[in-house]
């Protein structure tokens, strides 16, 4: 006891607990404390994990979940349900402990003593797949929050479509001082309070503490002034009063505006020395902590176990949702809308989609275009946007250089949620998070854009794009050098090789329009991940007229082959495919056959068969020719090939000036070729 005095003399954050364990515990605390016996008992067993958030979040989980979340746990699919965000991922604990007293299938009691285990569905942070009720992915803080402002965006758009009879629901979210430090949190909560997404409520786990101590060491700045700024409607709380937590939800459920709710808790509490400070963040208790928490708490069941009385109160909670959800179903049965809804909700594009892209690659073959190939974007998305209804698109503030919007789109703007079009403003990493979200949402297909050297903001969202296997588009035009003026800072020389890098994405790059209008058909096909379409500023001649297969589908193919016997193959993706073609030309001249491969999206030549790779890259000298850093083209081009590139950064100037400068060139590549050939 002498031990846990001086600890209370050192933290006045025991001495608070001290005055919140006093209250009557009533029967909301109890089940609360379910959520923190479970946390202890799987972190400990892990040996890894984080105790402090679930210890400190359970009862304002507790109110939520029991109270205002609209769920049923026999059916964690239910499409107007609300969904639930844990930002804070390192608490997964709690989320995994809510799934299990709630009763949803696949979360049991073994589920959750193989906590951080491999093939365990309780992986360390939340992940998008493990288990059919985490609605997405969250590790890197932020990332999650940001994700929900676009799962509240989509459901006011698909509310505005289909009507409040089938889309009637509300986005929450749990979120940690990390989460509202990111930068990431300002562009959301920006966007989310000037768009007013008054179905979206966080509430903020305002413990003070993170890794490294008291936040205190760290920032100042008061957070709910900064979303009031935002235009979001703002609460303190108690976090450990379940009267005051539910009064801030109904507030919450009234507002016109988004909602932050401050509730301010106490890390790990319950754990006499430990509670309040940075002991329990991502860490066990320890065996004796972990106990002496329990018995702080009142606690007396065994490891794992939860009392009849308790259990029987949160399986009433994971029921509640029930009776909503069977008169939705009624509803949804004599809907008019019924088989389209179920069709964007499955994910699956309109039946005459093949058509339409049909009749575009026909009037392409005919009119043999010269077009940049953000323009032949532009042409796609005049075909498809009438013809996909869910199809969403927007851009970072680059409208005009894009060329993402098309007529009859109309934007969507505060309180109007009937356009299709988003004017992200400069949020580029704001932007392809909440694209996460509307397409973890269902219903919709979001596409954005912004210039390809961009990525860099919008990386962390893409690579969880990836990881969540979910069908989000990024336009990114100006996609090398030949941008020309603008210079080094907004020519992506290394952006090509980075995003080949990240597993589960697709990274186009077409040649001409043909190729665009089939790198877009793929990307549109693509449910299984994120597509990348790197585009150009400058005018592209057309290099094929046949409208049958989509070439482009297999990754790479030969668009020339040599005259004769193969002395060289050239292999090119996007402007400087036409480069490649006018060197073959040179180098026939003078007697030597080369042939042109395009390659236009290296995963998906990547998933060809050997034989088909091999026929297509053949035996002759290799040469890559890309308008970027080689890095990763040695996997093409062999031990002995050639690149024609960039080693360094660009520079400003006209583009033609600048190929010819970094010897990009017709006549730089026919002089490696017969250099290499003697």
């Amino acid at each position: 006891m002498a031990a846990i005095d001086n600890a209370t003399a050192d933290n006045p954050a025991l001495a608070a607990q001290a005055a919140i364990l006093a209250r009557p515990a009533g029967r909301e605390r109890h089940m609360a404390d379910a959520l923190r016996a479970l946390a202890i008992d799987a972190v400990e067993a892990a040996k890894s994990g984080h105790p402090g958030m679930p210890m400190g979040m359970a009862d304002v989980a507790t109110v939520l979940w029991s109270r205002f979340l609209k769920f049923d746990s026999a059916d964690p699919h239910w499409p107007d349900r609300d969904r639930f965000v844990l930002s804070a991922g390192h608490g997964s604990m709690l989320l995994y402990g809510l799934l299990h007293v709630t009763g949803h299938a696949g979360m049991g009691i073994e589920e959750l003593k193989r906590f951080r285990q491999l093939h365990s569905p309780a992986a360390g942070h939340p992940e998008f797949g493990e288990h059919p009720a985490i609605e997405t992915t969250t590790g890197p803080l932020g990332q999650g929050l940001a994700t929900a402002v676009g799962m509240a965006l989509a459901e006011r758009l698909l509310a505005a479509r289909f009507g409040k009879s089938l889309v009637d629901h509300r986005t929450w979210v749990i979120a940690s001082d990390g989460d509202l430090m990111e930068g990431i949190s300002h562009e959301a909560g920006g966007l989310a309070g000037h768009l007013k997404l008054d179905r979206l409520t966080v509430l903020w786990d305002d413990n003070a503490i993170s890794i490294d101590g008291d936040t205190a060491i760290s920032t100042s700045e008061d957070v709910l002034k900064r979303f009031a700024a935002y235009g979001w409607a703002t609460k303190r709380v108690d976090g450990h009063d379940p009267a005051q937590i539910a009064a801030a939800l109904s507030m919450a459920m009234r507002s016109k505006k988004p909602t932050l709710i401050a509730c301010k808790t106490i890390i790990g509490l319950g754990a006499p020395t430990k509670a309040g400070t940075a002991g329990v963040h991502g860490a066990p208790l320890g065996a004796a902590e972990a106990q002496a928490a329990k018995a702080a708490l009142g606690w007396t069941a065994a490891p794992f176990e939860i009392p009849e009385e308790i259990a029987a109160d949160w399986h009433a909670a994971g029921a509640r949702g029930a009776t909503p959800r069977r008169s939705w179903l009624k509803r949804m049965a004599h809907h008019p809308h019924k088989a389209e809804f179920e069709r964007v909700i499955a994910g699956r594009l309109p039946e005459n989609f093949h058509e339409t892209i049909a009749t575009l690659r026909a009037d392409l073959a005919t009119g043999r275009p010269k077009l940049a190939s953000r323009q032949a974007s532009q042409r796609v998305l005049e075909s498809q946007v009438p013809a996909i209804p869910e199809l969403i698109g927007g851009s970072a503030d680059l409208t005009g250089s894009n060329l993402t919007l098309v007529k009859g789109m109309g934007s969507v703007a505060p309180g109007n949620f009937a356009g299709r079009y988003i004017h992200w403003g400069i949020r580029e990493h704001g932007m392809a998070a909440a694209m996460n979200g509307m397409a973890l949402h269902g219903g919709l297909i979001p596409y954005s854009g912004t210039f390809f050297v961009f990525t860099d903001y919008m990386r962390p969202a893409i690579r969880l794009a990836a990881l969540m296997r979910q069908r989000v588009i990024h336009v990114l035009t100006h996609d090398s050098i030949g941008l020309g003026e603008d210079g080094p800072t907004h020519q992506p020389v290394e952006h090509l090789a980075a995003m080949r890098a990240m597993p589960n994405v697709f990274m186009f790059r077409p040649a001409d329009a043909m190729e665009t209008a089939e790198c877009w058909e793929l990307a549109l096909r693509r449910a299984d991940g994120p597509s990348l379409l790197a585009l150009s500023r400058q005018g592209l001649p057309a290099m094929r007229t046949d409208t049958g297969e989509n070439r482009s589908a297999r990754g790479g193919y030969v668009l020339a082959e040599a005259e004769g016997p193969r002395a060289a193959t050239l292999i090119a993706t996007g402007s400087e495919v036409a480069i490649a073609m006018a060197a073959r030309e040179a180098l026939a001249a003078e007697g030597i056959q080369a042939a042109v491969v395009s390659l236009p999206c290296w995963e998906l030549f990547a998933l060809q068969d050997e034989a088909y790779r091999a026929g297509v890259l053949g035996t002759a000298l290799r040469v890559g020719v890309e308008a970027a850093s080689g890095f990763g083209w040695e996997r093409w081009l062999g031990p002995d090939g050639i690149f024609i590139g960039m080693s360094g950064f660009g520079a400003s100037a006209p583009f033609e000036d600048l190929y010819r400068y970094f010897g990009i060139t017709a006549d730089a590549i026919a002089t490696a070729v017969k250099r290499r050939l003697g």
